[in-house]
Order: C-alpha cells, then structure tokens, then sequence
C-alpha cells in the first residue's frame, strides 16, 4: 500500500507528536478559546430542543438500519441519480478515487478546479496528486483556505484553522494575497478572502465537493455550510464532481428532517445551517451540466464487517467529541497525524488506514465518556476504543514490541509473591539515583516519558505486608514480656506496666 499523507502513515506515535504541541502556550489557548465557545453555545441550543434525545435515538437508528442494507441503497442512489442525468463512480480506494476526478477534469481540459466541503478529498490527499498532474484546486472554505494558504494541517472537523487566530490568519492573507494593509478584525479578514476567490468563483469552470448525506430515494445529495462558498461552488462551474464515502447515503428525503436538525446544533451551536444546498442531476439551463459522484470505499466496508467497530461509520462529521474531549483541548487534531482527529479520528483512522499505521490512536483517550454524551448518533467511542486496545494488543503479542515485552515481565512478576516482592527489594536499591527531595524526578529511557510530565513518589522503604510483619512480632515480643498485659478487647491494646 503506498503512503499518503492522509493515512497518518508517516506520522509519529501520538504520545511523542503530542509533546511539542503541549508546549505551544498559543495553540492551546487557541484551541481552549473556539471550543469553548462552541460549547456554550452548543449547550444553549441543545438545551432549548425539548425532543433532542428523541431525535439522537432516531439518528442512530436511521444510520444502524442503513448500515446492515447499505449495498441496496447504494444501488437505489445509483440508479436515482442516473435516472437524473447523474454519473456515479465506484472507487475501491484512495488510489482509484484520484484516477476517476484526473481524468474527469482531464476530459475537460481543466487546470484549476474550486473546491467545498470535502474532508473526503483530504482522506484521499487529493491535493497532492492534482498538483502533482499540474492542476491547481483552490480551497474556497474559509477554513480551508487558511490551512491551504499557510501550508498547514487542519486541526479540527468542522473549524480546521481552530488552531490560528485573527492575527495569525492576518499575516498568511497579507503574505499570500500580496496585501500591504489589513486589519485583524473578523470584517476585515472575510473581505480580503472574499475579493480574492469572487474572480476564481466566477472564471474556473470545474467544481468539486463532498457530501454531508447522499438521498437514496431521490438519486441527490446534499451539502451543508455556513458561508455561501459552497453554493458558489455547487452553481457557476460547467463541471461538477462530488466525492462521498459510501456510508454517507441516507433511504430518504424526509430523513433529512432528523440529520438537519442535529447537525448544526452539534457542530456550530446553530438552530439550522444557513446553507443547504441539495441538488439531483443535471437540469438543462440551471447549475453545471455534468455531474459526476464518486462512491469511495477505502476500507469502509472492512469496518462495516467488524460488529464491535460498525458504529464508527454513523459519524456525521459534527466534531462535537472534539470539543468534549480533555486529551484533544490539550493537543489540538495536529497530534493525531490525519485529517481525522480527536475522539472519532482515534477510532476512524486505525480502521481506515490499517491498524499498523496509528496504534497508538486508541490510547489517546481518558475514556471518560463525554465524546459519547454529546455524540449526536450516539456512537459509543469509548467502546470501540476499548475494542481496538484489544486489536492492538493481540497484533502486538507475536511481535518483538518493547511495550509488549515488558507487560510480559510484568505479568510473570505479579503472578509470583517471592518474585513480586524480590522485584520489590531491587526497584528501592535501584531507584536512589533518581530521587530527589522525596520524589522521582526523571527516570531513563522509556520510562522517562512518565517523569517528562509528572513526578513519581519512590518506592517506600518497607511494604505493607512488611510493615505487618513486624507489627506482628513487635505485638507477640510485648505479649511475651513479664509484667505486660494486652488488653483482650476488639480494637484496643493497653499495656499495664507493673
């Protein structure tokens, strides 16, 4: 399998990609800021729904069912979508999805396409291998045009620039747009992104999306934003082609109803998203007159086998476990070395991109539950986490894994008092180099990433069972003095000295 920069294959473990970004003072205050605003007003919105666990129960049943007759409705959305002058694509993986949109924009001889709405093609690094043929796609989500525009990496589902802030994104549109003046005031910064995609909206005629929800019984597909870009997207290109993976189809138009209600609210704190553009084929005189879906497996129907792991595949790409989650306020998505980040990219992404790629994913979790509480389809992250802990550790016990090894020792350690308590003997004659005012302060090699963090007390000079025993005999010796009486009552000694 060749490596993407999508499938976090290149990426380092997430405890060592974590460290650099907990001493980033700035990211993390950026971070804390936008999730909790989110937050707040996620709560006030949520809040005011008096029927908001019904409609996550009937979320979560709509994408279960669809999940266990996937292949028929799939088959449904093809022929729907055809029937409307439609052409749909099946891509197996990442590799086959790129081929199908070069040689779409290929066949009309396109050199930039403008792109909305698609974390998809990030999976799949398209970008990359547009650029790499000579064809250069413009981001148009504000969001994703910082990211682009600052050669950067998107740090979260629905805000992938959560990580910068005003002054930051100041300085990459001054830079890349070649501007000598620029406030830092919100107004300011969406002009200057305005006047620099309204010629691109206007002059290129490709365009390229992802999908929210792809409408079996109607063959359409809909697209959900907050800024307007993506109807520009959707409307003026000649071209049209959309990239969805296959779990992102729904039976029916009146489904619609449940997911548009929990989405916004989720994701921005928004009772509805201002945008909502749902379009079926092609209409004559109206929007682009080719369109094209590309259904993109890339491992998706691996995940749909697995019973334990199936529910990952209901995400609806909210983000709202990102912003419940203590581990990835702390460390941003850019720990997570993939495009998807926090809690579901720590279930998605292992799955995705083959467990050997981001075993350490799973781990990068407390498993305290608040990414299920909030989860608007109610996927249970913490179990599949707990699941593909499992995975992780019967791939590992065949292998020469330090970790592994040593929870081996370990294991053959606890199992035996003598050896147990001979360990113990050892581990306080050994520990007295690094202790230091009653604590551990730094130990070597790998056990040096516990210390990095925190202190360790050192081992006491005599266990519990130690302590007993001389508590024991000190009791028998004072039992066996001449003129000592103990006192025979539960709970009390007294000793009467003649």
């Amino acid at each position: 399998m060749s490596i993407r920069v999508g499938q976090a294959a290149e990426a380092p473990p997430f405890q060592k990609a974590a460290l650099p970004l907990l001493d980033d003072t700035q990211l993390r205050k950026n971070v804390r800021h936008a999730t909790n605003v989110i937050t707040r007003k996620r709560a006030a919105v949520v809040g005011e729904q008096h029927d908001w666990q019904q409609l996550r129960a009937s979320a979560s049943a709509i994408k279960e069912h669809t999940l266990r007759h996937l292949d028929r409705y799939l088959e449904q959305f093809e022929k729907n979508c055809t029937a409307a002058g439609g052409h749909v694509h099946w891509a197996a993986d990442a590799d086959e999805a790129n081929r199908i949109i070069l040689d779409l924009i290929q066949q009309q001889g396109g050199k930039e396409i403008i792109k909305v709405k698609t974390m998809t093609s990030d999976e799949i690094s398209l970008n990359p291998a547009l650029e790499a043929a000579g064809i250069h796609p413009h981001e148009t989500d504000l969001a994703d045009m910082i990211i682009q525009l600052g050669r950067d990496k998107p740090s979260h589902i629905v805000v992938p620039a959560l990580h910068k802030n005003r002054q930051q994104v100041r300085e990459i549109f001054m830079r890349e747009m070649g501007l000598n003046e620029l406030g830092d005031r919100p107004e300011d910064l969406t002009t200057a992104a305005r006047n620099y995609l309204r010629e691109k909206f206007l002059r290129v005629k490709i365009g390229f999306s992802g999908a929210n929800y792809l409408i079996a019984e109607t063959g359409g597909v809909c697209v959900v934003e907050s800024e307007g870009n993506g109807r520009m997207c959707l409307t003026l290109p000649e071209t049209l082609i959309t990239i969805a993976g296959i779990e992102k189809v729904i039976p029916t138009f009146r489904d619609l109803e449940v997911f548009l209600q929990l989405l916004p609210r989720s994701a921005t704190g928004e009772r509805m998203n201002p945008y909502n553009s749902l379009w079926t084929g092609v209409h004559k005189g109206e929007g682009p007159q080719n369109f094209h879906v590309i259904l993109l497996d890339n491992g998706r129907t691996r995940i749909l086998s697995d019973q334990e792991s199936r529910q990952t595949l209901r995400c609806i790409r909210c983000g709202a476990c990102q912003n419940a989650c203590p581990v990835y306020r702390q460390t941003s998505g850019l720990a997570y070395g993939s495009i998807y980040a926090g809690p579901i990219g720590a279930i998605l992404t292992p799955q995705l991109f083959d467990m050997q790629h981001a075993q350490t994913l799973p781990y990068a979790s407390s498993l305290c539950g608040a990414c299920y509480e909030v989860c608007p389809v109610k996927i249970n992250i913490p179990e599949v986490l707990i699941h593909l802990r499992g995975r992780v550790v019967r791939e590992q016990q065949s292998s020469a894994n330090l970790e592994a090894i040593g929870m081996k020792v370990m294991s053959r350690i606890f199992s035996s008092r003598r050896t147990f308590e001979s360990a113990q003997r050892l581990g306080r004659l050994g520990q007295w180099p690094f202790v230091s005012e009653g604590w551990v302060k730094h130990l070597p090699g790998m056990l040096g990433n516990w210390t990095e963090v925190r202190d360790l007390r050192p081992m006491p000079a005599q266990t519990f069972r130690t302590w007993w025993k001389n508590r024991q005999k000190q009791k028998l010796k004072l039992e066996d003095s001449p003129g000592t009486q103990v006192s025979q009552k539960p709970g009390l000694k007294e000793n009467h000295h003649a």
